[in-house]
């Protein structure tokens, strides 16, 4: 094992038994180099591993902001990851798509169920709802770019996610973002028509909402399901 892997699972086990909470600072490098019998570039090295992966945040200096905070970034570390493998051919478009659906129908059919036994009239599921309907008012405007609207769709699908209340399914899919985002532009760009597909899209995310808000799981998995395979297959990916 090398010595920065050593100051990782060190730290790692830390966090495990409540060394550090979220919010609190880690010791400066000096400390914990001299505390683990390492060398100060040796904690470096681990601490920038964690701050890519989002579990800390580092800021140079010396004030009170100075350091390694602890916080709690997960998609962070998935996005990147995803991103890098998609791009070097190591995990396939239609993995990512298969996992999308994975996740995605499972996280309809709970927003559903939550929706069909009033919990869409709680506040936070409510405003959830409503920015979902928001966005796709938004991605009705004839004069919006293929690049704003796959932003928007992008949001609108991490909007029903996050309404299925599982906050390590979010930051999977949060993680997917860049590699869903990557592979629909590229086949966007291989449409005929991106007009006509653009038009399909918005009908079935609003089936997809409206099965949703109204507590029908099986219509929103079959809708959501439709809606993710129907794009990959019609752009050839």
């Amino acid at each position: 094992m090398r010595t920065h892997e050593r100051v990782l699972a060190r730290i790692e086990a830390d966090l495990a038994a409540g060394r550090w909470a979220l919010g609190e600072r880690l010791p400066a490098e000096r400390a914990l180099a001299e505390e683990l019998g390492v060398s100060r570039p040796s904690v470096r090295e681990a601490l920038r591993v964690l701050e890519t992966m989002g579990i800390v945040r580092t800021a140079v200096g010396s004030g009170p902001d100075a350091g390694a905070t602890v916080i709690d970034r997960p998609a962070a570390g998935l996005g990147a990851a995803v991103r890098l493998h998609v791009a070097s051919g190591t995990l396939a478009v239609r993995d990512v798509v298969e996992t999308r659906v994975l996740l995605e129908t499972w996280a309809v059919r709970a927003a559903a169920q939550t929706a069909g036994v009033g919990g869409a009239g709680t506040a936070p599921a409510a405003a959830q709802l409503a920015e979902a309907g928001s966005l796709l008012d938004r991605m009705d405007d004839p004069d919006l770019s293929a690049a704003e609207f796959r932003v928007l769709d992008a949001s609108f699908h991490l909007v029903l996610v996050r309404l299925a209340g599982n906050a390590l399914v979010e930051a999977v899919m949060t993680g997917l973002r860049g590699a869903v985002e990557s592979y629909v532009a590229v086949g966007s760009a291989a449409l005929p028509s991106w007009e006509r597909t653009a038009t399909r899209l918005r009908t079935e995310h609003r089936a997809v909402l409206a099965a949703v808000v109204a507590g029908e799981a099986d219509a929103a998995e079959r809708a959501v399901r439709t809606h993710i395979e129907g794009f990959y297959a019609e752009t050839g990916l």
